[in-house]
């Protein structure tokens, strides 16, 4: 690698992933590589440019300290489980033998912050979950801290909205018919999408502030069901019928979701890396996704 050449590697190669590796590789001067649990997606990661290896987080990598030999920029997406992150729990001392880091980023929830009866919250609100999974995400928060308090390691926690793009929104659950108009009176998500994320994450990645807390979402938070209502009104569909939150029947990952409710404050991120969303609320970032569907279909269909 040369010597001017960045090294993003990122522990759960997903969706938003794909999304900084392809931007950074686009500017150039940047190697990109990180972990999946499938073969197949290694497969494809491979066939990219991504330097891509397995990790079923049940065991190490097979040599963390030559694949991470050269990284200067980590990126932590892995799914906490009842233990903390198993990246962390893994790779932890592997993380603090690197000798060019300069930047992680652990990308969170906002669950952390627990209910707050639909009021807002910033950075400086007290984390206090109430669900399984808020709970989770606030101890590997602080695992993760725990490498800059003790070691000055430049850690950052993003605590993410829902992230939709394209081939991941409201539109493709009406499209499946899966979507359904839930009502719980009073009640509201926040969101952020992926494209104002990567916005957020270069930003910090070129002006690292260890230690830091941010919040990433859009500016306005909604009821679903009026987000799937305009998802259909795009599609030129008829909504579903409206039901109410305390007559369905929802899987229990569905119910921790409504337990929380909250309304997430974003000044932070505009404040500090003087940035403008992109798609600062649902109705523009729904529009911009059914716009580069349509266009990656136009492409296909002039290439069949």
């Amino acid at each position: 690698m040369a010597d001017t050449e960045k090294h993003l590697f990122c522990f759960g190669y997903g969706y938003s992933c794909d999304y900084i590796g392809h931007e950074l590789m686009q500017r150039g001067g940047w190697r990109i590589s990180g972990t999946t649990r499938d073969p197949d997606k290694r497969k494809d990661l491979r066939s990219r440019g991504i330097t891509a290896h397995l990790f079923d987080y049940n065991a190490p990598l097979p040599d963390p300290l030559y694949m991470l030999r050269d990284v200067t920029h980590l990126l932590i997406c892995t799914p906490p489980s009842a233990d903390g992150d198993p990246s962390f729990n893994l790779h932890a001392q592997d993380i603090l033998d690197l000798k060019k880091l300069e930047w992680i980023g652990y990308l969170s929830t906002t669950s952390p912050y627990g209910d707050r009866g639909g009021k807002w919250v910033d950075e400086t609100s007290e984390a206090r979950p109430i669900t399984k999974r808020g709970s989770r995400r606030l101890d590997v928060e602080r695992q993760w801290l725990s490498l800059f308090q003790t070691y000055q390691l430049p850690v950052h926690i993003f605590r993410l909205a829902g992230i939709y793009g394209p081939g991941r929104s409201a539109l493709d659950s009406v499209r499946s018919g899966i979507a359904r108009r839930i009502d719980k009176p009073g009640h509201a998500f926040s969101r952020i999408h992926v494209e104002d994320l990567v916005q957020v994450l270069l930003a910090s990645m070129s002006a690292p502030s260890p230690g830091e807390i941010y919040n990433v979402c859009d500016d306005m938070p909604t009821p679903s069901h009026e987000v799937i209502e305009y998802a259909c009104h795009l599609l030129g569909i008829e909504p579903p019928p409206l039901l109410s939150f305390h007559e369905v029947d929802l899987a229990p990952i569905a119910i921790s979701f409504y337990a929380d409710n909250k309304r997430v404050r974003n000044d932070k991120i505009k404040k500090v890396f003087d940035i403008k969303l992109k798609y600062e609320n649902y109705r523009d970032g729904l529009q911009a996704c059914l716009e580069a569907e349509n266009y990656a279909s136009s492409l296909l269909k002039s290439n069949i």
